[in-house]
């Protein structure tokens, strides 16, 4: 790995473990979310670890690859900026789903974490076809999770 890389690939690998770092203190599961009634094709609880682990590897694969593509200071900035707003946004579902046990509000807030990840792949298109690719898993698992979400609050609502 030439030197050019070393920086970003560091750096991209603790923002993305940071946020992981996070999102994963924040989702405490116990006896509230062992009440909730999932739908039969919910996913084993250890299948999330294991998904949520591939996405963020995936995750710093984009964001290298992406920030060595952008041409200018300020698509860098702009690139950065929608990661970190990823980042929040992921780290914020899991504070309104766990933390708060607010299914409802977190099931809005996807939308707002699956545009983002849209809009990362959008946005490096033109810059990194091969970064726009490596994130399609991302707003698939993004998809099926906002629909998990949907359909918990469908079965267990209303929160309060």
């Amino acid at each position: 790995m030439s030197r050019a890389w070393v920086f970003p690939v560091l750096t991209a690998a603790l923002a993305t473990g940071i946020v992981a770092l996070l999102g994963a203190t924040i989702t405490v599961t116990g006896p509230w979310y062992d009440h909730l009634v999932q739908p039969h094709w919910a996913p084993p609880d250890r299948a999330y670890a294991i998904a949520w682990t591939i996405i963020y590897a995936i995750n710093v694969v984009a964001l290298v690859t992406g920030w060595h593509a952008m041409r200018t200071r300020r698509e860098a900035e702009t690139f950065i900026a929608l990661w970190a707003t990823n980042g929040f946004l992921n780290i914020l579902w899991s504070l309104l789903f766990f933390r708060l046990q607010r299914p409802d509000w977190s099931v809005i807030e996807v939308i707002f974490l699956w545009l983002s990840v849209g809009s990362l792949i959008t946005y490096c298109w033109r810059r990194s076809m091969a970064a726009s690719i490596v994130l399609v898993p991302y707003l698939l698992w993004v998809t099926f999770a906002g629909y998990l979400n949907m359909t918990i609050v469908r079965l267990n609502g209303p929160f309060s």
